[in-house]
């Protein structure tokens, strides 16, 4: 049985959703003898440089910090080094990490990723699993090894998805997630017991990274995989369609039954929400928002715009302006 107090650990992560996790490790009470995350990046109009949220966490505890632009920079490898790390954990950090780091710590690399691998490896787990319909995902920490999310598993936990839920709602729950079998795998370590599994990567998929032309709406696809890209890509980038050349987002949506109408059409419209015709069924949107606007409960948004039945919305080439 080995104390958590007696492993040395460094963390590397970045974003919010690396927090709970991190949390997570000072609550265990593991020896962290330093922080690695991302440069200080401009943010918000002003474009003022600002930290990412693990260093302010970082901060806040009086943890050290390191924020490398390259990890695989001989002089930061040697950092890590002397650092004499017996664990490193990484969560959404931002970089790979290259195989003179793999090697360092005793206890390896163990990485929290956001799925149930081998599903959804890469980078936009959770948003892939919503815009595919899954009804299940999940997290899972994986010793990791050179290639992407392709490392022996260790500890999975599963949850349903909400029919509704978001993108954004499952990244919150599932960095809570995180932390529940990041303790549990550090609570194995402890004891002896982690037995590692090999992924089968014939059961294998990917999740890259998404981009805003991903949430172009073909209104020939059936209302249910529409509503499922809406919340996939919910807050970012957004599901959007283009209406009198303006780029229109559509939120909080609901696939439903209809009378058959061109796919596009809008075939109701009232403060219970805006009816598209789409390839198979009807979509109900609730919330809408033009280019440069604030988003806007559907009775809200049809008082100030004229988006009334018989309306036909386009897909259109290319991202329409104001995007």
């Amino acid at each position: 049985m080995i104390a958590p107090a007696a492993i040395r650990t460094v963390f590397m992560g970045t974003p919010e959703f690396a927090l709970p996790t991190l949390q997570g490790l000072l609550s265990a009470g593991v020896d962290l003898c330093a922080v690695f995350t991302q440069p200080d990046r401009p943010r918000g109009r002003g474009k003022l440089l600002a930290p990412p949220p693990v260093k302010e966490m970082a901060v806040a505890h009086g943890l050290p910090i390191f924020q490398p632009q390259k990890l695989r920079d001989p002089a930061v490898v040697e950092t890590l080094r002397s650092l004499r790390p017996d664990l490193i954990v990484v969560v959404a950090y931002g970089q790979i990490l290259p195989a003179s780091i793999l090697d360092i710590p005793r206890y390896g690399c163990i990485n929290v990723h956001a799925s149930l691998l081998p599903r959804y490896r890469g980078a936009a787990p959770i948003n892939k699993a919503i815009v595919d319909g899954e009804q299940v995902t999940g997290v899972t920490t994986m010793l990791m090894d050179v290639g992407l999310d392709t490392g022996d598993m260790l500890v999975k936990r599963a949850t349903e998805i909400g029919i509704e839920e978001t993108a954004g709602q499952l990244h919150d729950r599932l960095a809570l997630l995180g932390r529940e079998a990041m303790a549990e795998t550090l609570r194995r370590l402890c004891e002896g017991t982690l037995r590692p599994e090999p992924q089968d990567d014939a059961q294998s998929s990917y999740a890259p990274m998404m981009k805003k032309e991903d949430g172009r709406i073909d209104w020939r696809h059936p209302a249910r995989d529409i509503h499922n890209l809406v919340r996939g890509l919910s807050p970012w980038p957004g599901a959007f369609t283009s209406w009198n050349g303006q780029m229109l987002k559509l939120g909080r949506t609901l696939a439903e039954e209809g009378p058959d109408a061109e796919p596009g059409t809008v075939v109701a419209a009232d403060g219970c929400g805006v009816c598209i015709a789409c390839g198979q069924g009807v979509l109900r949107v609730r919330e809408l928002q033009l280019a440069g606007k604030k988003k806007l409960p559907a009775g809200d948004f049809l008082r100030g715009a004229s988006l009334s039945v018989g309306t036909r919305l386009e897909t259109g080439h290319g991202l329409p302006e104001g995007s």
